[in-house]
């Protein structure tokens, strides 16, 4: 019984009603006996027996009040209790499943009070942790597969070599030497996706001029929009503009963008690279030229190992990580990220506090 909160709530009742039984029981007798006592005695009434009728007929009454009073509050104190006890019966229960890896079942919420929203912060958290138990597994499977192909070929060729059905030329071990380099961009890559996940703890915030941001940005990329012959354009709106970043992670952030728009622009396209204010947020967005990401994507295009387009190469596609990484960054700045992809543009931007 002592650990049961129901049971620990009901017996609380019964103290309160005895004490209050106890004290009009005495009062009675104290009291209303001996004005009844001066009474009678006013009235030159033998007051002995009509004084133990009258006492006895009290605690009869009062015997029976108390016991409808106390069967009354058990029954209500029962049903209300119960009531709020309901709940947190139904999160005990549902935390094992949790904890067992079960994140189906939900506590029901009957109330707005303060167990009702208890609850709805319980079911919140059974939300996230459902949500990253699904990218954990999603994690695991993706990865698995990010390694499958360059693992594969380094197997067989290797086994070709080693039974010399191959031969050790120069183009094979190049060949090798790219699948272990994409190898090494990936894990490369889910460094970085780690470090932006805790990127918020370690900022070092400083002033920064957006003209001076792109110049030591387009200075990376100089000579590959030169060998793809994009048109580049940027447009900064004011000149002057400037917000409080980072400098090492919001460069990280663009690069991955601009390196994203750079792989999808089609030779002689376009890229235009924007900074502006919108209110009291600095907007930074780049623009390119080529294939569409079709609306029910979109949403989507920031999670770690997606692609918009999953017919394309791994060589051409990267690993999915880049945009997880750029969400990450921006996120830790306070900031928010978004896409649009339409009338043969695709548009990504990241709007921080200016």
């Amino acid at each position: 019984m002592k650990k049961h909160l129901l049971w620990k709530l009901l017996l609380n009742v019964v103290p309160v009603i005895a004490i209050t039984i106890l004290v009009v029981w005495l009062a009675i007798d104290n009291l209303a006996a001996t004005y009844f006592m001066n009474l009678m005695e006013h009235y030159s009434i033998q007051p002995h027996d009509s004084h133990r009728m009258f006492i006895e007929a009290v605690h009869r009454y009062l015997l029976w009040a108390a016991l409808a009073a106390l069967i009354l509050a058990l029954l209500l104190n029962y049903l209300m209790t119960k009531r709020v006890l309901r709940p947190l019966s139904q999160m005990t229960r549902i935390s094992r499943e949790l904890a067992s890896g079960h994140f189906v079942n939900r506590v029901e919420v009957v109330s707005e009070d303060e167990v009702g929203q208890l609850g709805i912060a319980f079911n919140r958290m059974a939300d996230s942790l459902e949500h990253l138990e699904k990218l954990r597994k999603n994690m695991v499977t993706d990865v698995a597969h990010e390694l499958r192909t360059p693992l594969t070929n380094l197997r067989g060729y290797l086994e070709g070599l080693s039974d010399s059905v191959i031969p050790p030329s120069v183009e094979t071990f190049r060949m090798l030497e790219s699948e272990i380099l994409r190898l090494v961009h990936l894990v490369d890559d889910l460094q970085q996706l780690t470090k932006a996940e805790s990127a918020q703890a370690f900022l070092q915030r400083q002033e920064l001029q957006v003209a001076t941001l792109f110049e030591q940005l387009l200075a990376l990329f100089e000579l590959r929009f030169q060998a793809k012959k994009i048109d580049l354009q940027v447009i900064i709106e004011p000149q002057d503009l400037a917000l409080s970043a980072d400098l090492d992670k919001l460069l990280q952030a663009l690069r991955n963008l601009l390196e994203n728009a750079l792989r999808y622009t089609p030779d002689a396209g376009k890229i235009t690279i924007r900074g502006r204010q919108i209110n009291s947020v600095v907007e930074i967005s780049i623009s390119n030229s080529g294939k569409e990401i079709a609306t029910g994507d979109l949403p989507f295009i920031f999670e770690r190992f997606f692609r918009a387009d999953r017919s394309r190469s791994r060589e051409h596609g990267g690993a999915g990580i880049g945009l997880a990484i750029v969400k990450q960054l921006v996120e830790a700045h306070g900031g928010q990220v978004g896409a649009k992809s339409q009338n043969g543009l695709t548009c990504v931007w990241l709007r921080l506090p200016g």
